[in-house]
């Protein structure tokens, strides 16, 4: 295909993780996007990858090689557990947990990151989405938490900068929750601008104020809706972006914020995901050669999930 194509990245072992019965971040979520895009034609269009395991070399870009050592271990002695018939989940929190199949599909969705990355940077694809769980904008440095064990964005956007030798990188952000574990990783990190929109108040309490001055991060009020956040991005993002001029765009994109999902409270539609993709692309197609590499985060309402990431990924398509 040609090299203005859209990258989709994604593997069947990201659905093998699951957390328990009735756990919002689940498998259905990627039937959920795959159906979508089926549905609408869009599954035709773009340039479908297999995401690789990343390298532990890959994980320590972003993580403490312990965090990492840490995980392998809880996920050696829960298979342990399982085949003496013991419980199928080990808890590193009430709301996040492992089986058997955790830490190969964190492995694909830092590898899809990873992977995208060199695709884009090498000319193969103008940008790319990796459909992909775990999600990671709240793991941290040396922490897993809230659904996410390796921060997927956060380990791209180090492979950017010190493995292609890129000096700016940006970072977007609009899920619903703030992206704490990415803040914790690049915070400081100068040849980042990290620019973040999440609910005020709301899980993982954190982002009011930011960490650092690379930090940009617009909490709203809860049921603010589109125009206001759309607002917001056009009179704060944008002229940050643009005088940072960012050679290369990862997007967390959790799509939790639309006014269906339950887990926050926001007033987001399609067209406002389309919007905010189309003006963030703008500034890439400015600046950084049309670049963009972006990762599914939050995004609970299987419905709305599934027609969000087809706006989103016509947006980046030029669709």
């Amino acid at each position: 295909m040609p090299a203005h194509s859209t990258g989709f990245f994604t593997h069947t072992d990201c659905r093998r993780h699951e957390m328990g019965p009735g756990h919002p971040e689940c498998p259905e979520r990627l039937d959920a996007i795959e159906d979508r895009l089926l549905a609408c034609g869009l599954a035709d269009v773009l340039e479908r990858r297999e995401a690789p395991l990343a390298s532990l070399a890959d994980i320590e870009l972003a993580h403490d090689r312990l965090h990492a050592a840490a995980l392998r271990g809880l996920q050696a002695e829960l298979e342990e557990q399982c085949q003496a018939g013991g419980p199928a989940y080990a808890h590193i929190d009430p709301d996040t947990a492992l089986n058997a199949h955790t830490w190969t599909a964190a492995l694909r969705a830092a590898g899809a990151a990873v992977a995208a990355t060199d695709a884009v940077m090498a000319g193969e694809l103008a940008n790319a989405f990796c459909a992909v769980r775990p999600p990671g904008h709240h793991a941290c440095r040396d922490r897993a938490m809230g659904f996410c064990f390796f921060n997927n964005v956060a380990i791209a956007a180090r492979h950017a900068l010190d493995r292609h030798g890129l000096s700016r990188v940006a970072v977007v952000d609009f899920d619903v929750h703030h992206g704490n574990g990415t803040e914790d990783i690049l915070a400081g990190d100068e040849r980042v601008l990290m620019v973040g929109i999440f609910q005020q108040g709301l899980y993982p309490f954190s982002g009011d104020p930011p960490r650092a001055g690379n930090m940009l991060n617009v909490p709203v009020p809860a049921y603010t809706r589109g125009p206001a956040v759309r607002e917001r991005v056009e009179r704060l993002w944008l002229p940050r972006l643009e005088s940072f001029r960012p050679e290369m765009v990862f997007i967390s994109a959790g799509f939790d914020a639309h006014r269906d999902d339950e887990l926050g409270q926001l007033g987001l539609v399609e067209d406002d995901y389309r919007w905010i993709t189309e003006r963030v692309r703008d500034v890439a197609l400015r600046h950084a050669r049309g670049r963009i590499v972006s990762c599914l985060e939050g995004g609970y309402d299987l419905q709305a999930l599934g027609t969000s990431v087809e706006a989103h990924l016509r947006a980046l398509a030029d669709l």
